[in-house]
């Protein structure tokens, strides 16, 4: 069952654009609804990622965040440089 997706103009001559480029570099003729598909499907396997994208952007950091993360710091006293890092991540 087709389902009719309004999308504006310059989404569909993306679509139309992309479609374009997959016959040329394939030569495999794909329908707009085979790309959608496929695009939807790669889209849910990276769905955190799609979910992401619509969050608003936190960088950069406001003021008051800053002032936030600072307050959460505490010094344990012993340097640390990227070997002790590696240590601890990597065993």
């Amino acid at each position: 069952m087709a389902t009719a997706v309004k999308v504006d103009e310059d989404a569909k001559s993306r679509l139309e654009e992309l479609q374009a480029e997959i016959r040329l570099q394939t030569g495999s003729k794909v329908t707009q609804q085979e790309l959608l598909t496929r695009l939807i499907d790669d889209a849910y396997e990276s769905r955190d990622d799609v979910i992401d994208s619509f969050r608003e952007s936190t960088v950069p950091l406001s003021e008051d965040e800053k002032k936030t993360m600072r307050r959460g710091r505490i010094s344990s006293g012993v340097e640390t440089d990227e070997s002790d890092i590696d240590d601890v991540l990597y065993g």
